[in-house]
């Protein structure tokens, strides 16, 4: 398993991104737009489709800083101090389940774990402590 911090931005996620790239080193992988996901009954519009939905910061060290930005509707609002959220990356999808059930005890699920369009195993839940996680299982990639 693997812990990577996944930040939030109010529409300003690729500005924040390449200046932590300038700041930390490292490289950004392929930045995912908004406008790329499949349109299932709502309409975006041209500067939410420009938003960034997924890009990560692989750093020199090999730990990685994950962000997107944040969509009215699609998850908490935007908080400053609180736009935060920790990824786990478990080995197999066994793990995911166990991860997510033991941290969804109590809490709140956001997004139920389940297969997405982009090929993994993913799901969102916020504990009862108030501590918002993300559980994300790659079989393509092994454990990230």
């Amino acid at each position: 398993m693997k812990i990577h911090p996944y930040l939030n931005f109010a529409g300003n996620t690729e500005e924040a991104m390449r200046f932590y790239e300038r700041a930390l080193g490292g490289r950004l992988t392929e930045i995912h737009r908004f406008g790329s996901m499949p349109a299932e009954g709502f309409e975006l519009t041209e500067e939410q489709k420009n938003r960034v939905m997924h890009v990560g910061l692989e750093l020199p060290n090999g730990q990685m800083i994950m962000a997107s930005d944040t969509m009215e509707g699609m998850g908490p609002p935007f908080t400053v101090g609180n736009n935060y959220s920790i990824s786990i990356h478990p080995a197999n999808r066994d793990e995911a389940d166990r991860f997510f059930n033991a941290l969804a005890e109590g809490g709140t699920v956001t997004m139920p774990l389940a297969d997405q369009f982009w090929g993994d195993y993913y799901g969102s839940v916020t504990d009862r402590f108030g501590v918002q996680w993300m559980v994300n299982y790659s079989a393509a990639a092994g454990a990230k």
